[in-house]
């Protein structure tokens, strides 16, 4: 119980609210073999209102996404869209902008309603655009997820903490 409660209080300590904001993210989606997929796929993420441009990259199976300013992003429904469409997420890589955020290992920030927890990361500042890597199930392939799971971090295989959702990401 007592090492419970310096776990909470630690992780307390730890969390803070960021001020970020998304601007874009690379989308790599796998199971495309046409373009006839990749428009499916495109069609179904134009859908989502906080999307405000998407540019294609056939060969690489990604899917560059500017994000609108100022609209709340949700990353589970990304994932969503290419789900319906027939499709997984290989790789979301979302761009943040921060305002001189200093992260460490286990660092948490909420954004947007979402916590957000940094894994194998260093003592850095983080200022300006920085690309961050969705680490969770159905953002990774099966075996990246298998990796991560097995780590003591209760929070990682069911995806929210203290009823919110938590994000795992890694720079």
């Amino acid at each position: 119980m007592k090492f419970l409660k310096i776990f909470v209080a630690l992780l307390v300590t730890t969390i803070s609210i960021a001020k970020a904001q998304f601007t874009k993210a690379e989308l790599q989606v796998s199971g495309l073999t046409c373009s006839m997929c990749s428009n499916a796929t495109e069609k179904s993420l134009r859908k989502l209102d906080f999307i405000g441009d998407i540019k294609t990259d056939l060969n690489r199976n990604l899917f560059i996404i500017t994000f609108k300013k100022d609209v709340p992003v949700s990353l589970d429904q990304i994932s969503q869209k290419v789900q319906s469409a027939g499709f997984s997420v290989n790789s979301l890589k979302a761009t943040f902008d921060f305002n001189n955020v200093k992260v460490s290992n286990n660092y948490h920030f909420n954004y947007n309603g979402a916590m957000y927890h940094f894994l194998n990361v260093g003592d850095k500042t983080l200022d300006g655009p920085v690309a961050v890597t969705v680490l969770d199930k159905n953002f990774v392939p099966a075996s990246t997820y298998k990796k991560y799971a097995a780590m003591p971090i209760a929070c990682y295989k069911s995806g929210t903490m203290d009823g919110s959702r938590v994000y795992h990401v890694t720079i």
